[in-house]
């Protein structure tokens, strides 16, 4: 029969185990991707396809959390290869190079919503008040011009983890790395823009 202390030791060295499978796992698949980005900036096309292969659903899924468009998360996805194919010599292996695309895609991603701010929608506040549905349409409908008005008077960076938290419910850690800020700033900012977002609410009455 075995002990209680020596069947904790077996589950204690499994779960090492596991750990240590997941962590070989990584190791291997980046060294495969640091593999690729240096055929790809040696002039490897098939390296970089190789890339785009591994990369396009994660890169594609950033895009469509910012958007909420598909058609449009695919363009900007396929932007960035594009991009990070032309600027491809600049990397320097100093960060992932996934953590590099990500920039790549969140620049052009926030570019986008900039020059359309149509992107913006499925907004609503809490605790609304009850009416008959054309009339709580119209409702949101105004208040989502509210919240988008009240975005312009954001300053840019705060504006941008803004979008990406409330809107697209990225988590910080992702804001984080897109961004390439540390994530006690990116919390920070987040929390100022919902500071101001509570008092522009309580001054406008758009709880009333």
């Amino acid at each position: 029969m075995i002990s209680g202390f020596f069947l904790l030791v077996l589950i204690f060295l499994s779960l090492t185990d596991v750990l240590l499978l997941k962590q070989m796992n990584k190791t291997d698949s980046q060294k495969k991707v640091d593999d690729l980005v240096q055929q790809a900036q040696a002039g490897n096309r098939q390296a970089f396809s190789e890339l785009v292969r591994e990369l396009m659903t994660k890169i594609t899924a950033l895009t469509y959390k910012m958007t909420g468009d598909r058609d449009l998360a695919i363009d900007l996805a396929q932007d960035t290869f594009v991009a990070a194919w032309q600027n491809l010599q600049t990397f320097k292996f100093e960060a992932k190079f996934e953590s590099w695309l990500y920039r790549i895609a969140y620049n052009k991603t926030l570019n986008e919503i900039k020059r359309n701010e149509k992107q913006i929608h499925n907004f609503e506040f809490e605790n609304q008040p009850s009416k008959s549905n054309p009339e709580r349409e119209l409702y949101q409908r105004e208040l989502k011009q509210k919240v988008i008005s009240f975005m312009q008077t954001l300053p840019t960076e705060q504006r941008a983890v803004f979008e990406c938290k409330f809107y697209k419910e990225m988590p910080f850690h992702e804001i984080a790395e897109v961004t390439g800020k540390a994530l006690g700033t990116v919390k920070t900012l987040y929390r100022e823009a919902i500071k101001k977002l509570r008092v522009e609410a309580n001054k406008q009455r758009w709880h009333a």
